[in-house]
């Protein structure tokens, strides 16, 4: 028997619900006053958001046992591994919508409240899916394979926002300043509430965490379909995703390689979908975690050699 297809009870929910709620008052509290973060506070409430995460993990060790711990930090480094094509694309439309760096927190945290609403709705449909169609495990399988292929051949993301529906419709329907008004996503001109281009930035940026979470929650789902510890994994990676920017931001160019890594883990994770339909049935939670932990490690590593090499041919 799959040890990961235990149903967790409400007190569990509400219990991760009010932690993690907590966690944002903090989070919140702290940043009250617009300012840069620099990168000890990155490392700082990093160090936070990874501890939370891990021993979550150790908690649901001694709750569950190691199979669902091991599917849940399979799930964790894999969600925090795509969280760094994030990074990438949320320093681009930063760049795009010239963001002043005291106002960046600020829309992060309001795109990660929305990306941990959107991620719910997409595993609980994801796994309903996977429950009562025999054929979507090989659909979802396939689509993950092509999109590992995808991103190890398309280079740079394509986050035009002029050509992003989402925020064309947002413009189309919100009236709009074209100044930041103090950090306000909002403002009354002329007796009428209009948007500002903070506004704009956190729509652009909840447009494209949702693409990316299609990819993300269809990766975790191929680990365990049990829907506490999917979200679970997503909610404590994507809520160090904004501590994680700061610290990555102006460092992404020494880890060209990973965006190899992680199509390796996309189509692994199809592969291992299309396999679950098969006499082979389902792979161990435990071969996934050592292939997720070691194609990661070759990733990083291949980078950092590849950059030190750059660095001294110069």
């Amino acid at each position: 028997m799959d040890q990961t297809t235990f149903a967790a009870p409400v007190w569990a929910w509400v219990a991760v619900g009010a932690v993690i709620a907590a966690m944002l008052a903090v989070d919140v509290f702290s940043h009250r006053d617009h300012h840069v973060i620099e990168l000890r506070e990155a490392l700082r409430w990093s160090a936070v958001w990874i501890t939370a995460g891990v021993g979550f993990g150790l908690l649901v060790w001694l709750w569950r046992g190691s199979g669902p711990a091991a599917a849940y930090y399979s799930g964790y480094l894999l969600e925090k591994a795509l969280s760094i094509d994030n990074v990438f694309v949320f320093a681009l439309l930063f760049d795009y919508f010239r963001v002043p760096a005291v106002y960046q927190h600020k829309v992060l945290f309001w795109g990660v409240l929305g990306a941990l609403g959107f991620r719910l709705l997409f595993i609980v449909a994801g796994a309903e899916l996977l429950d009562r169609l025999a054929w979507a495990g090989l659909v979802l399988g396939a689509f993950l394979i092509w999109t590992g292929w995808r991103l190890a051949v398309r280079g740079k993301p394509d986050v035009d926002p002029d050509r992003n529906i989402a925020v064309r419709l947002f413009r189309r329907l919100v009236p709009t300043e074209s100044r930041y008004h103090d950090g306000r996503f909002t403002v009354r001109v002329d007796g009428r509430r209009r948007g500002t281009v903070l506004l704009v930035a956190l729509v652009a940026i909840e447009a494209t965490d949702v693409v990316f979470a299609i990819d993300s929650v269809a990766a975790i789902l191929a680990i365990t379909t049990n829907t506490f510890l999917v979200w679970t994994a997503n909610a404590f990676a994507v809520l160090g995703l904004r501590s994680l920017y700061f610290c990555l931001a102006g460092l992404l160019r020494h880890f060209g390689y990973l965006r190899y890594g992680l199509a390796v883990l996309l189509a692994f994770a199809g592969v291992k979908l299309i396999l679950a339909e098969t006499p082979v049935g389902k792979l161990p939670v435990w071969l996934t975690l050592a292939v997720v932990v070691l194609t990661l490690a070759t990733a990083v590593g291949w980078s950092v050699v590849a950059a030190r090499r750059g660095a001294g041919a110069r």
